[in-house]
């Protein structure tokens, strides 16, 4: 078997590329189909042919050399050769045929091809044309939806919108008419919200500074009653410890939950400033906005500062003081929601400047005040304007010392309204006893200021041993009291009992007892004024502990805490010692009143030759006087003051006992004389004996009787109805029986006893083994004083 002859490949100059790609794939024995295929496909078989034509010539020269070298496998190959070009021919029909029927159904799919290539150009276009419609579509919705928004005046809403627009949608617009049209809008839009709310702003202003006088009295009004309700529990605490220590009855303490009401809540509306600062801060611009709210809100406060000129400050001042509060109460609120609108600087400095102005104008216009009760007002109200907004955070002790600065002012005013009280009750009193008919009488004038002289009860009706003068006058110091208290409470110190105890005592010093005083040594007074004035003093001096328990409540003091030795009010002992002036002063016109019936004894005969049995008619006149006197004095004054007036008015007569001997007018008297005023001093020392036992004086002085106050009188009397007047000279005689008599008085007196033979001791004579003893003593006595004078 001969050996395949291996192929051999012959490229001959001018060969193209294909030709050789061509002879490869040939030579290599690869599949002709595809490129066959592609040949039709393109439409150009015809290179294809000539291709292969050229392939075969050089096929045929191969062939030959083929041949030439091997003969019988170039005849076979030639043989093969033919055949194969007759399958190349039957191929190239087959080719033929199928490229007619290719060409057939490829032009109907070349046509729809094309249709469908157009139809997909179409369908881009108008997916695109809808993607843009769509976009203009969304931005022309969002602008009608804007503008429905500013129709509405609903600005963030359409902020919110623009904002949309201009971050989603302006970029992307693809009509760039319409584009430069919104993009043109936008700031002329803003602009506009801008220009609104701003004007919505400034009706805000208006509406919030007209309504601060509301939000002030409001507030205000709530601190009222907050006090109010304080003080109640208080009142119902204090009369519950009174009642657990006078042992009426166990301290129950109560817990008084507090229902808050919401419609006490203060309501007012922000929403317009929230709704401008946030729209501002969507702009951009919110600091600005911060600049504007404080300039203009600054502006409104240095304005309602200003107080009016038109009206007095008394009717304005709540109006006044409310605006101020509402301003820094929305003040406070805004600070706390508004979300950094306002600074606690600013607010702090607008504070300053009001603490400032309001401090200046309230010493200036309580310098003009001329009525405790307008300063009060203010005063109540000016406390409850600092409680109020201490609730908000507010440092008000600055305004509160402008009130304990203003303290003597209001007391001085206070004091000389009470004076003009005082003065108007003691010149218009009758100084009669109080005739009270009913128990609501005993309870308004003498329970009420703990002026009873018994707990029990008395019988109606009933004679008080007072004047109207004192209720009256304790009415007014309990006025004083309350109206003193109501200024110092709720003011920069909390204990202000000492400070209200020294205007007390000012009020009962200087005012009251000045004003009784000058009462009592006013000219035209009479008997019966003085005393009553003196045991109204009595009185005024015991309420002096009602005054002060009275004040230590009021003060919330526990009253155990005044009730010591050391706590009761200087007031007390002045009036003690006023008492004892009107005392005096009563035994001084007593005592005028005794020299007037006294005088009478110038009517007696000194020289008489005979003794009468009757008293004198200015004894009979001494005694009804102190008949009187004494019982009236006995209703009405204490013990004690009823001693020194009884003992007074004795000691006077018994002075004016000895005066009358001392007279010039009585140059010489004799024994019967001495004996008629024995009898006349029997009778006074009598009364007295009486009245001191009756009035129940003898319990409480056991020594020193109103006898005793006639003592001088009496050892005169006896030294002149001694039948040894000599004795006087013994120290130890003249220490028992004479020791109230002056050595000067009796010599005086004795030099002008002159006593007749005929007289009483001639008389006696009869009777007494030594007449004449007692006349010799006496000149005895006489002569020794004289030596000793």
């Amino acid at each position: 078997m001969d050996s395949k002859p291996k192929r051999r490949t012959v490229i001959e100059n001018g060969d193209t590329g294909e030709d050789l790609v061509l002879a490869t794939l040939i030579g290599n024995g690869d599949d002709l189909g595809p490129l066959v295929r592609h040949a039709f496909e393109m439409g150009r078989p015809e290179p294809l042919v000539q291709q292969l034509k050229h392939v075969v010539k050089k096929k045929e020269v191969e062939i030959e050399e083929l041949c030439k070298t091997h003969y019988e496998e170039f005849i076979l190959a030639v043989d093969e050769l033919r055949g194969v070009l007759v399958d190349a021919e039957e191929l190239k029909s087959d080719l033929a045929s199928d490229n007619f029927r290719l060409q057939e159904v490829g032009s109907a799919l070349l046509v729809k091809l094309e249709e469908l290539l157009e139809s997909y150009s179409i369908k881009k276009n108008v997916t695109e044309a809808i993607k843009m419609s769509k976009i203009c579509i969304e931005v022309l919705e969002l602008c009608v939806k804007c503008n429905n928004h500013l129709s509405e005046g609903q600005f963030y809403p359409a902020l919110k919108t623009l904002d949309l627009i201009e971050t989603n949608y302006l970029k992307n617009i693809p009509v760039n008419k319409i584009k430069i049209v919104i993009a043109k809008n936008i700031p002329i839009i803003k602009a506009h919200i801008e220009k609104k709310v701003t004007t919505h702003f400034n009706e805000w202003l208006v509406h919030i500074r007209s309504s601060a006088k509301d939000i002030g009295q409001t507030a205000i009004g709530h601190s009222a009653s907050a006090r109010q309700r304080d003080e109640e529990m208080l009142e119902r605490q204090r009369k519950a410890e009174e009642q657990n220590i006078c042992g009426l009855g166990e301290l129950v303490y109560s817990l008084d939950v507090e229902e808050v009401d919401e419609d006490s809540v203060l309501k007012f509306d922000l929403t317009p400033l929230y709704r401008s600062y946030y729209i501002h801060a969507c702009l951009g611009i919110q600091e600005q906005f911060r600049e504007y709210y404080y300039k203009n809100r600054l502006l409104q406060l240095n304005s309602d500062l200003q107080i009016s000129s038109s009206q007095p400050f008394v009717e304005s001042y709540q109006t006044y003081l409310a605006q101020i509060a509402g301003y820094f109460i929305v003040e406070d609120r805004v600070l706390r929601t508004s979300g950094g609108l306002l600074s606690a600087d600013q607010v702090e400095t607008m504070w300053d400047t009001t603490v400032a102005k309001v401090a200046s104008i309230l010493e200036e216009q309580f310098s003009h005040m001329d009525s405790a009760t307008h300063l009060l007002l203010v005063k109540d109200y000016i406390s409850l304007l600092g409680a109020t907004l201490r609730e908000y955070g507010y440092e008000v002790g600055s305004v509160l010392e402008v009130l304990d600065n203003s303290r003597d002012k209001y007391h001085e005013l206070l004091l000389e309204e009470c004076r003009q009280q005082i003065a108007n009750i003691i010149s218009n009193d009758s100084y009669e006893q109080m005739l009270l008919k009913k128990d609501s009488d005993y309870d308004n004038n003498v329970l009420a200021f703990h002026l009873q002289t018994s707990d029990i009860m008395p019988a109606f009706p009933y004679i008080a041993p007072f004047s109207s003068m004192v209720p009256d006058c304790c009415r007014v110091v309990r006025s004083f009291i309350k109206g003193s208290v109501d200024y110092l409470s709720y003011g920069v110190n909390s204990n202000f009992y000492d400070v209200m105890r020294k205007y007390l005592d000012k009020l009962l010093i200087d005012v009251l007892n000045e004003i009784v005083l000058t009462k009592v040594h006013s000219a035209g007074i009479v008997v019966s004024q003085a005393m009553q004035i003196a045991a109204n003093i009595s009185f005024l001096e015991r309420a002096c502990d009602f005054f002060l328990r009275h004040a230590a409540q009021l003060c919330g003091i526990p009253v155990r805490s005044v009730e010591r030795p050391r706590a009761s009010l200087t007031a007390k002992a002045v009036l003690k010692s006023s008492s004892d002036a009107a005392y005096l002063a009563l035994l001084n016109l007593v005592n005028s009143k005794l020299e007037e019936i006294m005088a009478l004894t110038e009517n007696i005969n000194w020289t008489s030759e005979e003794i009468s049995q009757n008293n004198n008619e200015y004894m009979n006149e001494v005694v009804f006087y102190l008949d009187t006197l004494l019982s009236t004095a006995q209703q009405i004054l204490p013990l004690d003051a009823l001693y020194k007036v009884g003992s007074g008015a004795l000691e006077h007569i018994s002075n004016s006992i000895i005066a009358a001997f001392l007279s010039d007018s009585v140059k010489r008297f004799n024994a019967n004389a001495v004996m008629v005023i024995n009898h006349d001093l029997k009778m006074l020392e009598n009364f007295a004996d009486e009245r001191f036992h009756s009035t129940g004086l003898s319990e409480r002085y056991k020594e020193g009787s109103f006898r005793s106050c006639l003592i001088e009188a009496r050892q005169l009397i006896n030294l002149l109805s001694s039948s040894q007047p000599e004795n006087f000279m013994n120290p130890v005689i003249r220490e028992k029986n004479y020791n109230a008599l002056d050595y000067k008085k009796v010599a005086s007196i004795c030099e002008k006893f002159k006593d007749s033979p005929e007289g009483i001791f001639g008389s006696l004579s009869t009777r007494n083994a030594k007449p004449n003893s007692r006349k010799k003593s006496m000149d005895v006595l006489k002569k020794r004083l004289k030596d000793f004078n």
